[in-house]
């Protein structure tokens, strides 16, 4: 099973060890099974009593095989409505220098209209499923990487309907803001490694344009809304992309981004009933993203290299190994930095910040696709990916396109 240090590490009973001792091996953030040791089945299960007894029919544990993953498809979409700094520049005491050279950002794509996330996550999906020729009714999961979905409960199975995956797949939200579509890839990855699935697709879509305050210089300027997605496939273990992975949290700084709940007025329509009922009713909603600008910035030029260099160490791989550097797109001093301290030349580092700003959840994913369509990244090229944000959240991941 997957730690969260991102190592995969069978457990075997007690009972079994001994006679598959020579049968067990670690390949890369998998593992292998030598046949013709034994007709028994290993079974990826806890330590448990008399385990060594159950019969393959008798669990519902996956068998542990040489399987693997790899990334076969991607996808994007903005909006069509573009903000320059010189528009911000006319609501804002701001200037397009002024926010070009503290963050590298010069537009943004912004929600309008009849505009909505839903539609931008469709439409990264398909071009992620027709790039990887795969039809919607094979897709096995749905992971939508999100901090701003469109239904409380979650927008992920109204993409899967209007993707016309016709076998009901399970679909769910995973929200972790500019660190979701990290997460989202190494689930995807135990869940073809563990469940058996075959095709997930995993999209990165935010509108943090919703919950900025359009006042506040200091944040404004940083966000846009787009959508991006990847068709993570089962393979076999030889083929696997994901070497390795590195994820953490630290709740502690929340105080230094976050977007909380608030409660509002007392509803007029209830408040009446308020003395009688013991409660006071409120209509609540989230307040615009609060953020020190400071923090976050030592935070993740701290935190980012140490996390890309833990997963290098655990794939086995050297920084001069990487082709590519693809980190979360906040900031250009932050991807400058990062890049220094891992001592990664700036032509192998990828960036599409300067048109599209902080999208959060969408950020990895949509500059991926735009440098696999270019030709940039091509099938074989390996990529040293990080996501890092609100919670706070982080996590790395060292993959191979194609």
């Amino acid at each position: 099973m997957a730690n969260a240090s991102g190592l995969f590490t069978p457990v075997v009973p007690s009972g079994i060890r001994s006679r598959f001792s020579a049968s067990i091996g670690i390949h890369r953030s998998g593992f292998w099974f030598s046949e013709g040791v034994s007709t028994r089945r290993v079974l990826c299960a806890s330590t448990v009593e008399g385990a060594e007894n159950i019969s393959p029919s008798q669990s519902r544990v996956p068998r542990l095989s040489n399987r693997g993953c790899k990334l076969v498809g991607c996808g994007s979409a903005v909006p069509s409505l573009q903000i320059s700094n010189d528009d911000l520049a006319k609501i804002v005491d701001t200037s397009d220098e002024w926010i070009s050279v503290r963050t590298g950002i010069r537009n943004r794509r912004v929600l309008s209209g009849k505009d909505s996330l839903n539609a931008l996550a469709v439409d990264a999906a398909r071009k992620a499923l027709e790039m990887a020729e795969v039809d919607p009714i094979d897709v096995d999961l749905v992971l939508l990487c999100t901090s701003t979905p469109e239904d409380l409960f979650g927008s992920a199975p109204q993409i899967q309907k209007a993707l016309g995956c016709k076998n009901n797949p399970l679909a769910y939200d995973i929200t972790a803001a500019c660190s979701g579509f990290v997460l989202g890839l190494v689930s995807a990855a135990c869940y073809i490694r563990g469940g058996g699935f075959n095709n997930v697709l995993v999209i990165g879509a935010d509108a943090l344009s919703r919950y900025v305050d359009w006042t506040d210089r200091g944040t404004c300027i940083l966000f846009g809304d787009a959508a991006g997605a990847v068709l993570v496939q089962a393979c076999d273990g030889e083929e696997d992309g994901l070497f390795a992975f590195d994820m953490h949290s630290d709740g502690d700084g929340q105080r230094h981004l976050n977007a909380s709940i608030k409660g509002n007025e007392v509803d007029h329509a209830l408040g009446s009933n308020g003395s009688v009922l013991g409660f006071s009713p409120k209509i609540s909603s989230y307040s615009c993203i609060q953020m020190n600008g400071k923090e976050v910035f030592r935070f993740a030029c701290r935190a980012v290299p140490q996390s890309i260099e833990s997963a290098l160490e655990k794939a086995g791989l050297s920084g001069s190994s990487i082709d590519w550097l693809l980190l979360h797109q906040a900031n250009q001093r932050i991807i400058d930095a990062v890049a220094s301290r891992l001592e990664m030349p700036s032509e192998r580092v990828i960036s599409n910040l300067s048109n599209y700003g902080n999208t959060s959840a969408a950020s990895i994913p949509l500059a991926l696709d735009e440098a696999v369509r270019s030709g940039k990244v091509q099938a074989g090229h390996t990529i040293a990916a990080a996501g890092f944000g609100a919670g706070l959240t982080w996590g790395s991941a060292i993959v191979r396109w194609g």
